[in-house]
C-alpha cells in the first residue's frame, strides 16, 4: 500500500508550525494507540502512520528534506538502503508532559485516579495516586434552594498504621524487581516502534515486597469508615458536583490521595417546582373567585405567607408572578421569582340553592347556542 503524504495523515497544514504538529499528532497517538485499542491491527497502523509522520515533521533536518524531495529524500537517513522503516523510541515527555515518555505515562495522566478507571496514575518512582470516589446525596427541595450542611459517611482505604503505606512487614524490607532491575517499567519493541509500559511484575513500583505486611496483606493500604460535613450553597441544583480534594482513597508509594465526588439529587417537592432560578406551583380557586376577584393568601417554599391578589374574570391557567419569592441566584443578593399557576375549578356537586342561582346567571348571561371556534394564537395571549 503507498504511503501517505505526511500531512495529510497528520491533518495539517505544509504550512503548520512544530506545536500544531504536535497537537495534531497528540490527538492521533492517544486515539489510535494499542494500549486503547488492544487486537484492533488497523488502529495499530493508524498510529504506526501517525508516529512515523510526527517523526520526520517534527525533525528540523528531516522535514525540509522531505518538503524538498518527498519520501525519497528521506533515504539513507532512517531507512539505510531501502530497509524497513526504523522508528527508534521517541521521548515524548515534550508532547504529553510524561516524567519517562512512556505511551503508558499519557494514558496514566488522561485516565488514571477516577471512579476505579483502568488506567492508574503512576509515576516513575511507583507512586500511583489513590481513586476518586463517588457519593451520591438527596436533598429536599428546600434545602437545595436555601442551602444547608450535610454529614456523610462513607468507607475510603487510607495508609496502613502498621507498615505505614509500605506493603511489608515490619523489619523486612523489599528487593528489587528483577524483571525492570527497578525502573517500574519496561521496554518493548513490535517491529516497527518500540514502547515503555509499566513493569507487569512490580506493577511499577520497581520493588517486590518478600514479607507482606500481616495487616493490609501486603497492599499498604486499610478500609476505613469516613464522615465529612460538606456545605450546600443556596441556589444548588440537581446534577451538580462538589468536589473535596483529598478526601477518596489514598495512594500508593507516596501518591496522593483521590478525591471525594458528591453528586447531588434533588427530590421532587410535593407542591412545588423549580425552573431555573424561579419557582412554579398550582393554586386551585372557585369559579366565583375567578369571575368576581379575591384576596388569596398561599405558603411559600419555606413556610411564609404570601399576599396573592386575583382579579376579577382570571382565567383558567392564568400564570401570577411575585418577585423575589424563589430560588436565590448565585454570587448575588437577588433571588428569582415564584410563578402562582391558577387552576379554575368546577363544582361537582351543587346544592339545590347553588343550581338555582347559577341557572338564574345562565339566563342573564344568554349564552350562544353555537360558540364560535377560537384560534391558538387568541388563546395563547
Amino acid at each position: 500500500m503507498a504511503k501517505r503524504d505526511y500531512y495529510e495523515v497528520l491533518g495539517v497544514d505544509k504550512s503548520a508550525s512544530v506545536d500544531e504538529i504536535k497537537k495534531a499528532y497528540r490527538k492521533l497517538a492517544v486515539k489510535y494507540h494499542p494500549d486503547r485499542n488492544p487486537g484492533d491491527k488497523e488502529a495499530e497502523e493508524k498510529f504506526k502512520e501517525a508516529t512515523e509522520a510526527y517523526d520526520v515533521l517534527s525533525d528540523e533536518k528531516k522535514r525540509p528534506l522531505y518538503d524538498q524531495y518527498g519520501f525519497a529524500g528521506l533515504d539513507g537517513m532512517n531507512q539505510g538502503g531501502g530497509a524497513q522503516y526504523s522508528h527508534a523510541f521517541h521521548d515524548f515527555t515534550d508532547l504529553f508532559g510524561g516524567a519517562g515518555g512512556g505511551f503508558s505515562d499519557i494514558f496514566d495522566s488522561i485516565f488514571g485516579g477516577g471512579f476505579g478507571g483502568s488506567y492508574s496514575s503512576r509515576g516513575r518512582n511507583g507512586a500511583v495516586a489513590g481513586d476518586s470516589l463517588r457519593y451520591d446525596l438527596n436533598l429536599s427541595l428546600i434545602d437545595a434552594v436555601y442551602g444547608t450542611s450535610a454529614e456523610i459517611h462513607y468507607k475510603h482505604s487510607e495508609t496502613c498504621t502498621v507498615c505505614h503505606g509500605s506493603g511489608s512487614a515490619p523489619g523486612s524490607s523489599k528487593k528489587t524487581c528483577p524483571t525492570c532491575g527497578g525502573m517500574g517499567q519496561v521496554r518493548q519493541g513490535n517491529g516497527f516502534f518500540s514502547i515503555t509500559q509499566t513493569c507487569p511484575k512490580c506493577r511499577g513500583t520497581g520493588s517486590i515486597i518478600e514479607k507482606p505486611c500481616s495487616t493490609c496483606r501486603g497492599t499498604g493500604l486499610l478500609e476505613k469508615n469516613k464522615s465529612v460535613t460538606i456545605k450546600i450553597n443556596p441556589g444548588t441544583d440537581d446534577g451538580k458536583r462538589i468536589v473535596i480534594r483529598g478526601q477518596g482513597d489514598a495512594g500508593t508509594n507516596g501518591g496522593p490521595s483521590g478525591d471525594l465526588v458528591v453528586f447531588i439529587h434533588v427530590e421532587r417537592h410535593p407542591y412545588f417546582e423549580r425552573d431555573g432560578n424561579d419557582l412554579v406551583c398550582l393554586v386551585p380557586i372557585s369559579i366565583t373567585q375567578a369571575a368576581l376577584g379575591a384576596d388569596i393568601s398561599i405558603n411559600s417554599l419555606d413556610g411564609k405567607k404570601i399576599a396573592i391578589k386575583i382579579a376579577p374574570g382570571t382565567e383558567n391557567g392564568k400564570l401570577l408572578r411575585v418577585k423575589g419569592e424563589g430560588v436565590p441566584i448565585a454570587g448575588t443578593s437577588k433571588k428569582g421569582d415564584l410563578y402562582v399557576k391558577i387552576l379554575v375549578q368546577v363544582p361537582q356537586r351543587l346544592s339545590s340553592k347553588q343550581k338555582e342561582l347559577l341557572q338564574l346567571f345562565k339566563e342573564l348571561e344568554n349564552p350562544p347556542e353555537e360558540p364560535k371556534l377560537v384560534s391558538w394564537s387568541q388563546y395563547q395571549n
